[in-house]
């Protein structure tokens, strides 16, 4: 069987519009949690991190997981995007400014992922039900706090704007707080927030709205999205093109960032490849590492790594939607970003191939390499504990 090469797409390294921004070129550092923010202070690992994949050539990179609450973080060493750290988020941006890059503040709430105990605060769910990561049952939201979620992401994301974030990335995938609200599994609501697609949005759509409206048209706003959440009466295709579809209609976001996974429920959805589960348990308390022994392979489950292992699903969305789309999932060589471009993608992201090299895009420019060197051993995942980087790399200064 042969196949029809995709037809030449824009050029990888020409400045692309992404909303109201320009950027260099039209490779994206994905958000990864970088594990550096103790007590969620902005550290200068932190700024070093995002420093070092700017001046790598990236044309964005994305500051993973700002919590909009300290409720919503995931734990405790989670930054919660408050007025008070706008001069430390400022130090930040104008550090990556410097190389040249635009940067993008992930904004999310943890829901059922969030870990109560490290918190010290309740988490929220669509519905109530037990969550491992709470170790706790998590009761179903009320609709007074469904309207504080909505003015604590509009808080976060002007809060964002002040410390000199060019972009925000609302968390909608993943089975967080609001991709919860759209999985069928996780959402047994009868009110006007459950059943229906458009009731399941609902909370997605308001906060999508709110955002826009904090930080007006000059900064570029997307979503990072389920696809599917690779767990039995998960939200899956059918459902989601079509909740794609109302996102675009009301004309809120500048591009969707198409995952899929469950943080909950399928942690390798969104990774594939090797697990690492020895080196997970050693990073755990002893009886987390015990529960991890017995019910790791459910919620670690093996999946084989593939190049590109999201397009198949992603093709279905560039079919059905005229928006920008970014391309994610094991993305590593340039002939991929070359043919994703064809396809009509307008961006791709790349995540554990910049922690393995942070200066990737910048020698796949020069022609030095035409490929990356992750080998998705996924060694890199239990080091989110004690700052997030590839084991095979040489250790990296500061600066």
């Amino acid at each position: 069987m042969t196949t029809t090469p995709a037809p030449p797409g824009p050029a990888p390294f020409e400045p692309a519009r992404l909303g109201p921004l320009t950027l260099r070129n039209r490779i994206l550092k994905a958000a990864t949690f970088e594990g550096v923010m103790r007590r969620g202070a902005v550290s200068d690992d932190l700024v070093d991190f995002h420093r070092r994949v700017a001046r790598g050539g990236a044309a964005l990179t994305t500051v993973a997981y700002c919590a909009v609450s300290p409720g919503g973080r995931v734990h405790r060493n989670t930054l919660v995007m408050a007025e008070e750290i706008v001069p430390d988020l400022r130090r930040l941006t104008d550090a990556v400014h410097a190389e040249g890059a635009a940067i993008a503040a992930q904004l999310g709430h943890a829901g059922l992922v969030a870990n109560v105990r490290s918190n010290g605060h309740r988490a929220l769910a669509p519905s109530s039900r037990f969550s491992a990561p709470a170790m706790s049952r998590v009761k179903g939201a009320t609709l007074p706090q469904l309207d504080e979620v909505v003015e604590q992401f509009s808080r976060a994301a002007t809060v964002a704007v002040s410390g000199g974030f060019d972009a925000i990335e609302l968390h909608l995938g993943h089975n967080y707080l609001l991709s919860s609200f759209m999985s069928p599994n996780l959402n047994r609501r009868r009110d006007d927030y459950g059943g229906s697609l458009e009731n399941r949005l609902r909370l997605s759509r308001r906060v999508v709205a709110a955002v826009r409206s904090a930080v007006g048209p000059d900064v570029a706003l997307t979503a990072k999205f389920n696809m599917a959440d690779g767990v039995p009466d998960g939200l899956w295709l059918e459902e989601s093109v079509k909740l794609a579809l109302l996102l675009e209609a009301d004309g809120h976001l500048d591009a969707l960032e198409l995952t899929g996974g469950s943080s909950l429920l399928n942690g390798m959805y969104f990774f594939r490849g090797d697990v690492p589960m020895a080196e997970f348990i050693a990073t755990q308390p002893r009886l987390v590492g015990l529960g991890l022994r017995v019910m790791g392979s459910r919620i670690f489950p093996e999946l084989p790594f593939e190049e590109a292992f999201f397009l198949p699903f992603a093709r279905q969305f560039r079919r059905a939607l005229s928006m920008p789309l970014i391309l994610l999932g094991g993305i590593n060589r340039l002939d991929t970003i070359e043919g994703a471009l064809g396809e009509g993608f307008e961006f791709v992201a790349m995540a554990r191939a910049l922690l393995r090299e942070p200066d990737l895009p910048e020698r796949l420019r020069r022609g030095q390499a035409a490929a990356g060197l992750c080998v998705h051993c996924n060694k890199c995942l239990p080091t989110i504990y004690s700052g997030t980087r590839c084991v095979l790399a040489a250790p990296t200064g500061g600066g």
